[in-house]
């Protein structure tokens, strides 16, 4: 879905973001390219690149390679190179997702005329200080969810509340249907490359490979289920990464140290998201420090699939609004086993979702260009 929005002028936008390999900041850059593109306007995003990039051209937005994100000394390097694009590409908008290329980006517009307007979004519970600060310098002040706007109005007390909006990331209901189910052939695939997934209910934590994520809690739930007699699977979802090796060893050691090697899997990221969800029985999101958003949420419970989580942050946040069954408090081991297996016995019925929509997210970010544009 895409914005419907006729544009009176059409814009050039530049979204500054570390990369576009995976995460909710780099979709949601994804998503707001293809709302300008159909729109009528220019999309440009500048970052080292990755595996979204190939679907940001097809889509018919532009990408520029430029490594703004990595946090060294070197990086400051590329500030006249980024000046020299901007000053080329002489966008309306610089859009800026991330901290370190919101500096650049900052510094770079410094000199240009005209002047991009400046936008921010702040995707993550940053820990306050000078350096998280500049996100809170754009014209307007995206933030994910009411949980993050609070939160920077309570840590940043000089940010003017009427700069700060709310706009949830959101889901395309036609590509995560209600009930929706794998066919056939593609679960004969999917089962036949990891067989050891089934024969038991299967959990399916959804998260690149950092600790913050939770796969530890994950892999001792399924040795705690497995102590009350319960068998399960575990499928980590995109945990491995490139540089993350030493995390997945660890994860590896636990996974043997607890007894669970034959019940759990761990995978690259894949494009089959939705039919995975659909075959499992039950989707974790588990991070141990609160989050901003908690995109996988929303596109569980769009497919009718309970989610149990930790509740605190946007997470806890959406499941009491969405699904107040699969709240459990953070850390709390206990209760998680004791939640899953009510939840794995009978889950509540989970209704149609009429919120949290991409097409929401896609319209009210691009009237807020409109906005600051004129």
């Amino acid at each position: 879905m895409s914005s419907t929005i006729a544009p009176d002028k059409l814009l050039t936008v530049v979204q500054l973001i570390p990369a576009m390999h995976a995460g909710g900041a780099e979709r949601s850059a994804l998503e707001i390219s293809r709302a300008l593109v159909q729109a009528g306007h220019r999309s440009v995003v500048i970052s080292a690149g990755g595996r979204l990039v190939a679907q940001l051209q097809a889509e018919g937005g532009e990408h520029i390679t430029l490594d703004i994100g990595r946090k060294s000394l070197l990086t400051l390097l590329r500030l006249g190179k980024l000046r020299r694009v901007l000053r080329q590409l002489r966008p309306d908008i610089v859009h800026a997702r991330s901290r370190l290329p919101a500096w650049l980006g900052w510094w770079a517009m410094k000199g240009l005329s005209p002047r991009p307007h400046f936008i921010t979004t702040v995707h993550g519970l940053n820990s306050p200080s000078r350096y998280s600060a500049i996100l809170l310098r754009g014209e307007r002040v995206v933030a994910v969810s009411q949980t993050l706007r609070d939160y920077v109005l309570s840590h940043y007390r000089w940010l003017e509340p009427g700069r700060v909006r709310v706009i949830p990331r959101g889901i395309d209901p036609e590509a995560f249907p209600y009930g929706h189910r794998a066919d056939d052939g593609w679960k004969t695939s999917f089962f036949s490359e990891y067989p050891s997934l089934m024969g038991a209910p299967l959990l399916t934590l959804p998260a690149r490979g950092t600790r913050l994520k939770g796969h530890h809690d994950a892999i001792e739930l399924v040795a705690d289920l497995k102590g009350r007699g319960i068998d399960t699977r575990l499928l980590l979802l995109g945990v491995i990464e490139p540089g993350r090796e030493a995390y997945v060893a660890e994860l590896n050691e636990l996974i043997r140290a607890r007894g669970v090697g034959a019940q759990v899997v761990l995978t690259p990221q894949r494009d089959d998201v939705r039919d995975i969800y659909a075959v499992s029985t039950l989707i974790l999101q588990l991070s141990n420090q609160p989050e901003s958003f908690g995109r996988t949420v929303v596109e569980a419970l769009s497919l009718c699939r309970p989610v149990l989580g930790y509740a605190h942050g946007g997470v806890g946040e959406l499941l009491a609004e969405l699904y107040p069954a699969g709240r459990v408090p953070p850390g709390d081991r206990e209760r998680l086993a004791e939640r899953a297996a009510e939840l794995l016995r009978v889950a509540p019925p989970i209704p149609l979702l009429h919120s949290y929509r991409l097409a929401d997210m896609q319209q009210n970010t691009l009237a807020l260009y409109r906005e600051v544009a004129g």
